[in-house]
């Protein structure tokens, strides 16, 4: 199978491949050069090699016509419609020798590159998060998208990190400096669609796609085809490889159809990397396959756990919310005992939905109370912070990061953030128009939103403003919360993290409409306990006498037999004693 793309050979020269099969003819324009035909090979293949140099732009251009960006550039410094540049990070002068860190170690915050000035702007903010108590940060996707601006779920050149938050050792030097401040770097990769701008695979290789499978995006990605399966497995290799960091988030692989296809990079991922090298593979997946996470994969985004837990703090049941509106605490004290609330039961449309996941250990699931696609995906980008009171979310807050899951936080969590963080793009034109429409369009079955006056005030998500609204600044923030998880994720570093390989749940009983009590087992026998209530009204329980308390999230004293509306009591009990 050849290398996809354009890959150095010396110091004067370069191999070109390019998977062409709708092609009559395939060369690579280098510079101003006369183009340089390449060769058909097999299966629709077209390889050579010509003169080149690092540094060099060149293009692919298809029957003598259209000329294209290598759809395995790994550099774009004109964007998506500009020519690819040759790069070479073989010889990066790697400061910090670093083999990573245990998964079940993982505190992950999640950012956003653009909303940070780029990848030297999240190095700026390493140290603190490190001080905090993160461990990991999460990059919402990095290949090249269309404009300055966007989430990066649009983008079309997978492997080309976006020029516009600077080069690829710009990035190599982000990785090293996370790596110097002992942070694992994840990051988040779209291999279930192409964006709408700037994708020319359909003119030259139609086979990349199938038409008899359409997703929310258009016609499926063909990933019974060798030389796809090849294109992604060797973009998750370059992330780890070339660029060493610690992880990828597999975004929506439920619109993967091909499962074996995830087994099979998986299996590739684990077999590449260097031995006693710790890289982390996670997943995105509406389905809730747990075998996935017997395959290679070590977690899965746990939407039914947020889910569960935003209902029963805002109230909220529209949309999705409407799988959780029946009896959300039972459902969030499955989450906690079993890992999945839907393990095969049918959801709101009839569908049967999941595996069972009981016998998965807690660190297989990544829990949050946001992320980007729950706040950037409402109407006004609101946070909990202004949808919830704050006692509620102060309690959520400390189950999220006391329980044995891995946590993620979305960035502005830590500080109480009361900014919006919205939906934007940086289209042109009537693919403006269309994304603006549509996004509007979204939400005409809600009810805030029913009158097309309310729709119109819905952010325009290609206007800059847009973005810079989303822009996290220090003055919108909440009073306590950075010290609040501060403590909270110290407490997790020295009673929680040490001891979470081999736990396993014990179970977790409703005490009332918004009450439960959960327990695990600790690897060391130990028994974590954390009794939350998120309703206004006290809930009587027994709770552990104080001495065995390791965090209250109420602000008044309360007796043993009474847990506060709003809080959250998180519990240590010795081996040999038995809970109440």
């Amino acid at each position: 199978m050849h290398k996809h793309g354009a890959q150095l050979l010396d110091a004067t020269s370069a191999r070109f491949a390019l998977w062409a099969p709708d092609a009559r003819s395939v060369s690579v324009a280098i510079g101003q050069q006369p183009p340089v035909a390449l060769l058909p090979d097999d299966d629709g293949w077209y390889t050579g090699v010509a003169p080149c140099q690092v540094g060099e732009r060149y293009q692919f251009v298809i029957d003598d016509e259209l000329r294209v960006a290598d759809p395995a550039s790994r550099c774009q410094p004109e964007g998506v419609q500009g020519p690819s540049e040759l790069v070479d990070l073989g010889g990066y002068p790697w400061r910090h020798p670093w083999q990573g860190r245990p998964w079940h170690e993982a505190v992950i915050q999640e950012l956003h590159v653009g909303l940070l000035d780029g990848y030297a702007g999240v190095a700026k903010v390493l140290p603190r998060l490190a001080e905090l108590g993160v461990s990991a940060i999460e990059l919402m996707p990095l290949g090249q998208f269309p404009g300055a601006r966007n989430w990066g779920y649009d983008g079309v050149l997978p492997f080309a990190p976006q020029h516009s938050y600077g080069r690829p050792q710009d990035l190599c030097a982000l990785v090293d400096a996370a790596h110097g401040q002992r942070l694992m770097v994840l990051v988040d990769v779209v291999y279930n669609h192409f964006g709408p701008d700037g994708n020319y695979l359909h003119r030259y290789a139609s086979p990349f796609f199938r038409e008899d499978r359409q997703t929310p995006w258009g016609a499926a990605i063909d990933f019974r085809r060798a030389e796809v399966r090849e294109f992604f497995i060797q973009n998750a290799l370059m992330w780890l490889c070339d660029y060493r960091c610690d992880g990828l988030r597999l975004d929506a692989v439920h619109a993967i159809d091909q499962p074996d296809f995830l087994v099979e990079l998986a299996q590739r991922v684990r077999a590449t990397v260097e031995p006693g090298r710790q890289v982390w593979l996670v997943l995105e997946n509406e389905h809730n396959q747990a075998t996935l996470l017997e395959q290679g994969f070590d977690a899965q985004w746990n939407d039914d756990g947020h889910n569960a837990l935003h209902v029963l703090l805002t109230g909220e049941t529209e949309g999705y919310y409407a799988d959780y509106k029946d009896r959300p605490i039972e459902q969030l004290a499955r989450c906690l005992a079993e890992g999945f609330v839907f393990q095969g039961q049918p959801d709101r449309h009839g569908r049967p939905r999941g595996e069972p996941s009981g016998h998965l250990p807690p660190s297989a699931f990544v829990l949050f109370l946001q992320n980007h696609d729950q706040v950037g995906n409402r109407a006004l980008g609101e946070r909990l912070s202004r949808l919830c009171p704050p006692p509620a979310l102060k309690a959520a807050t400390t189950l999220l990061l006391l329980a044995p899951m891995i946590p993620l936080l979305f960035m502005g969590d830590d500080d109480g953030s009361r900014k919006p963080f919205l939906f934007f793009t940086d289209f042109h034109d009537a693919l403006a128009d269309a994304v603006r429409e549509g996004r509007r369009g979204e939400f005409a079955h809600f009810e805030a939103f029913a009158d097309p006056q309310k729709r119109e005030q819905i952010p325009d998500p290609n206007a800059e403003a847009t973005f810079e609204t989303s822009k996290p600044r220090q003055q919108e923030v909440l009073a306590g919360w950075h010290g609040l998880y501060q403590q909270l994720l110290e407490l997790r570093r020295r009673h929680v993290i040490p001891h979470l390989p081999g736990t396993r749940a014990e179970g977790c009983e409703v005490l009332g409409a918004k009450a439960l009590t959960a327990r695990w087992r600790l690897g060391d026998g130990q028994q974590l306990r954390i009794d939350l209530n998120l309703d206004a009204q006290p809930q009587p329980v027994t709770l552990p006498a104080l001495p065995r308390r390791l965090f209250d999230s109420s602000d008044n004293a309360h007796p043993d037999s009474t847990l506060a509306a709003h809080s959250c009591v998180v519990s240590l009990l010795p081996p040999d004693q038995e809970t109440p």
